[in-house]
């Protein structure tokens, strides 16, 4: 038996995605979770690809160690914000 809590489904759109489509989630107080293929590249030209399948997190809360991805801070610096996408 674990002390863990049930993950949480995904929505279908993510389940369901083109494996070629990139989608970008906004987890309640949380991160952005990034499905690839995608590619990332900072400020000094260094690329972070996601393969097909995979994801990576990028940081809202601005605590992570790991900046710009996410290392879980939220979690354990009180973050709220909202998460329901609203138009620029």
């Amino acid at each position: 038996m674990t002390d863990q809590p049930p993950k949480k489904p995904m929505p279908s759109q993510i389940e369901n995605r083109d494996p070629n489509e990139v989608i970008i989630l906004v987890r309640n107080h949380g991160p952005l979770r990034v499905y690839g293929p995608a590619r990332m590249i900072d400020v000094n030209g260094n690329e972070y690809a996601i393969p097909e399948g995979e994801w990576f997190s990028l940081c809202r809360c601005g605590k992570s160690e790991t900046k710009p991805f996410c290392d879980s801070a939220h979690k354990t610096c009180d973050f709220h914000a909202p998460s329901d996408a609203t138009a620029p």
